[in-house]
């Protein structure tokens, strides 16, 4: 009999567990392993500070980033005072996973089936991976952190299977030995171009010895693996070593409702929380983990059920406004490749550098320089609206 059982064992579960396990509950987590979900792995330094990761998790540190634009327009932005870290999931993952286990959480390795109830007792329906067989497990409360497609959400949540996707697609290369102009091991490059994805972005980013190469999509009948190996030509990557390839649905808006009023709550991916434009998954379904456990430790406190609510209440209060934001900027620019164009155009302000940096760093909006914000929404609209003339570097 546990308090909490956490389905999904990423970033989001993981972190649900550690928290739970720390506050004293007994936790149980599921997770399928040998699964490595496509992820260019960067984590801003608030993750770091925050959720106590060490260095030896990190497997590059990246000080600029590169916009590419369709015409092949680069803008490169550097990252003051600091950088980005990268870590790769076929690691990161495993090691948050041994760090709940060390927090006292039982780690339980299957695939989810369903929730019984019997009045007001309820069990976990999971199939052994080891045995094949159906096993049963006695809990409180469950925690839905299995991902995108979650079967929690989707046999629990009141419009669980609505939340739109897109389709990510990276391959893990051997990193050229030596830095060039198309490739450096301290930079990440984004590219906006409507031959590589119509609707997102294609990506290199470095991990060290090796590098993330992918792309995003939410048009179906775009071929994933020949848009990625364009993007590796055009990147002088064609000849590099591939190691892995790896593809999976991101979400792309947050479901609205997290809970059933019962006794399940989401987090992570299955709660739809990735940032729009960027996006960055891995900060935002470790902070949906914490307000899971939160509503859960609550809920087990007081006896009150609608406290599961608080987990999509805490998570929106602090970063509805950078989602709104970040989806507006969305609709916006990734609508066409001239629309792409002015963006990287737009990229190019220094008062647009500094405070999309900012608010990366440190997950906040940020207030203290209105004249830079009055003075950015100005050049949008221009830019929007094609006043200013396009000068190709």
């Amino acid at each position: 009999m546990f308090d909490v059982f956490v389905v999904g064992g990423g970033p989001s579960g993981a972190t649900a567990a550690i928290d739970l396990a720390r506050s004293g509950h007994s936790v149980a987590m599921l997770d399928r392993e040998g699964r490595i979900k496509p992820c260019g792995g960067a984590i801003p330094p608030r993750l770091i500070q925050d959720f106590d990761i060490p260095d030896e998790q990190l497997i590059a540190k990246v000080k600029t980033a590169r916009m590419i634009s369709p015409t092949g327009r680069r803008v490169d932005i550097p990252i003051e005072n600091g950088y980005v870290g990268m870590v790769d999931r076929k690691d990161f993952d495993p090691f948050l996973r041994d760090r709940a286990e060390q927090a006292g959480a039982t780690r339980l390795t299957g695939t989810f089936l369903r929730i019984e109830r019997a009045g007001k007792r309820r069990w976990v329906v999971y199939r052994d991976k080891e045995s094949g067989e159906e096993c049963r497990v006695e809990t409180r409360l469950v925690i839905g952190a299995d991902g995108a497609k979650s079967r929690v959400a989707a046999q629990e949540i009141p419009g669980g299977t609505k939340t739109p996707l897109v389709f990510a697609y990276h391959e893990i290369i051997a990193a050229p030995t030596v830095a060039n102009d198309l490739y450096d091991p301290e930079r990440c490059d984004v590219i906006y171009d409507g031959a590589i994805s119509p609707d997102f972005y294609g990506w290199v980013f470095p991990h060290g010895k090796s590098a993330s190469v992918g792309m995003g999509t939410y048009v179906s009948d775009v071929n994933l693996k020949e848009a990625t190996a364009a993007l590796r030509a055009a990147s002088g990557l064609a000849d590099c070593e591939t190691l892995r390839r790896e593809g999976a649905p991101i979400p792309l808006k947050p479901l609205r409702f997290w809970d059933n009023a019962r006794d399940v709550v989401l987090a992570g991916d299955a709660a739809g929380v990735v940032a729009p434009s960027s996006g960055e998954g891995i900060y935002y379904a470790m902070v949906g983990g914490q307000c899971a456990a939160a509503a859960a430790s609550a809920c087990l406190a007081s006896g009150r059920i609608t406290d599961l609510a608080l987990a999509r209440r805490l998570f929106m209060k602090e970063h509805k406004q950078v989602f709104k934001v970040l989806g507006a900027m969305q609709n916006a620019y990734y609508k066409s490749d001239m629309r792409r164009e002015r963006f990287v155009s737009l990229c190019h302000d220094i008062d647009v550098q500094r405070l999309t940096f900012e608010a990366y760093m440190n997950k906040k909006l940020v207030k203290a320089r209105p004249l830079a914000h009055l003075k950015i929404g100005f050049k949008n609209l221009r830019h929007l609206t094609g006043l200013v003339r396009e000068t190709h570097i």
